[in-house]
């Protein structure tokens, strides 16, 4: 599996209040993490019932380019703010991809 793609999705869900102070946040993940060698794409989205949940979609070459991902100071800095900023914990989950067009 470590040679193989591997596509992330993580749902992040702001507090009450704090919902544009995190797309703020998240947007300035968005250019240096797309710039990281093994970054496949690194979508962004909003929650159209709910303003307060985002989701990124992404795809990495292998499990060991987001390992270094999730080693980045920016996204480091992001974690540092997640107690003040969100509702609850990044849910992240790994998936393998099956069937695409």
């Amino acid at each position: 599996m470590a040679q193989d793609k591997v596509t992330v999705v993580a749902v992040i869900k702001a507090k009450s209040g704090r919902e544009d102070q995190v797309r703020r946040e998240l947007e300035a993940l968005i250019a240096p993490t797309r710039e990281e060698e093994g970054c496949i794409n690194y979508d962004m989205h909003r929650g159209s019932e709910d303003p307060s949940l985002f989701m990124f979609h992404e795809n990495w070459r292998s499990k060991g380019d987001l390992d270094i991902h999730l080693q980045q100071p920016y996204l480091a800095r992001f974690m540092e703010l997640a107690d003040d900023l969100l509702a609850e914990p990044v849910r992240i989950t790994l998936w393998e991809e099956i069937s695409s067009r």
